[in-house]
């Protein structure tokens, strides 16, 4: 069996009991960093063996993760926060697991988009998903599609990235388009900002942001 396992994207206690149960009773537990995931397993005493899983090592790992698999082992796959596969590894491995004819289970849990949203005070009875743009070519190709949809559209972002940004969303949907940005969410200093893609720009132009950042827009027509 592979289990993937949500993690915690902000508070420690945002776990679950089953989460901790698979965790605890699995014969190997692959991390996208072993140092971060070792501090939530610390912290509930877990001494199930780690092993790191990552986008860089995920194709020379992967077929002996499989292989275990087939021979009868129970594996975790968790990333640093949140469910694996969602703008994180995961989806090669599930892929060749699947393929190999290995059981998959992924638990529910933490999301950092779902939050977000609720929060943004946007429609959200259909919404689009981007997760992090495309740093260089096709960036702008993509702003102007999501610019074109008629539904609530989430992006992952940057602190560091996050004004130019909005300033990016600003030229193709237009400075009067609503928004917000929600930041370190689940933890002690978790934000939500909304307001006007223009108010946003200029609300962390004067106060600069730190952390984990969702930036939700508004579908075409909602201005």
């Amino acid at each position: 069996m592979l289990y993937l396992v949500p993690t915690p994207v902000g508070n420690l206690e945002d776990i679950t009991f089953r989460a901790l149960n698979v965790l605890r009773s699995v014969d190997l537990i692959l991390a996208e960093d072993t140092r971060t995931s070792g501090i939530l397993l610390k912290h509930y005493d877990i001494h199930t063996p780690l092993k790191s899983h990552h986008k860089f090592n995920e194709h020379a790992t992967t077929d002996d993760i499989v292989h275990r698999l087939v021979g009868g082992a129970q594996i975790a796959l968790i990333s640093d926060a949140g469910t694996p596969a969602i703008s994180d590894p995961g989806f090669y491995l599930v892929r060749a697991a699947a393929e190999a004819g290995v059981e998959v289970q992924c638990l529910p849990g933490a999301t950092a988009f779902v939050p977000a949203l609720v929060d943004s005070g946007l429609p959200n009875d259909r919404f689009f998903f981007e997760g992090f743009l495309p740093q260089k070519k096709g960036r702008q190709t993509r702003l102007q599609a999501l610019a074109a949809l008629p539904q609530t559209f989430i992006v992952y972002e940057s602190p560091f990235r996050l004004v130019k940004t909005l300033e990016q969303l600003a030229a193709v949907c237009g400075k009067e388009r609503p928004g917000s940005v929600t930041r370190e969410i689940s933890k002690v200093h978790e934000e939500t900002v909304r307001g006007t893609l223009e108010e946003l720009i200029q609300h962390f132009k004067t106060t600069p942001p730190k952390g984990e950042i969702v930036i939700c827009i508004g579908g075409r027509g909602d201005e």
